[in-house]
């Protein structure tokens, strides 16, 4: 009987086994990779820190400027309304002013607007055969003077005549001729102002409701 052949290994088995030992890594340089990664690590967390930072900003100036844009926006809409208050306001004290003024300057100046108004009635009455003046009788010894001085700088050639009346308020005065004549009454005057007025602060703070009342319904 035939004997079988043994199965032989191509392998040395009396060689020695390969060296599998693992390399040996420094301390220095396992600190190094070590402070390396935690740079990084930073590095990325500093990195994203200011990217939500920089979003955080920009979100907080974006509705800032929504704010401002709305602001803006009221202030245009209310503008006209505060504009026709502050206007009205304005004439109002301006109305006050001249109220507190006129009879302190007339009592300061009594023949001063009388002086004005006849000067500039004269220039134009050059021609007239006469010219009658009529003033409050408590200025009339002072200003007849005065007015024959002014009727004469004028050229006017004709008969002036001054007259004083009880009647008349001092500062007031008519000045009359052959067809025609002007009066100077300031109460007259003064009341035709606050009608004026009157209607004009009307007008105004209707303006200002109206536009209130709108927005108040938009």
């Amino acid at each position: 009987m035939t004997a079988q052949a043994k199965f032989l290994f191509d392998l040395d088995f009396s060689a020695p086994a390969a060296d599998k030992r693992a390399t040996a890594v420094s301390f220095a340089a396992h600190e190094a990779a070590l402070g390396e990664a935690q740079a990084q690590g930073y590095r990325s967390g500093l990195a994203a820190a200011e990217a939500q930072e920089r979003t955080r900003a920009e979100r907080q100036t974006a509705a800032a400027y929504e704010q401002i844009g709305a602001a803006l926006a009221r202030f245009a809409e209310e503008l006209p309304a505060i504009t026709a208050r502050i206007e009205a306001a304005a004439v109002e004290v301006a109305v006050a002013i001249a109220q507190k003024l006129a009879p302190a300057l007339i009592a300061r100046e009594p023949l001063a607007e009388i002086a004005a108004l006849v000067t500039v009635s004269l220039r134009e009455l050059t021609a007239a055969p006469h010219v009658v003046i009529r003033i409050d009788e408590g200025l009339y010894a002072g200003a007849r003077e005065r007015l024959t001085e002014i009727a004469q700088a004028c050229g006017f050639s004709g008969r002036l005549v001054v007259l004083g009346e009880a009647e008349i308020a001092p500062g007031d005065c008519r000045i009359e001729w052959a067809d025609g004549g002007l009066i100077r009454d300031r109460a007259t005057t003064e009341t035709a102002i606050a009608e004026a007025v009157g209607r004009y602060l009307a007008g105004r703070h209707g303006t200002s409701d109206a536009r209130e009342e709108g927005e108040s319904h938009g």
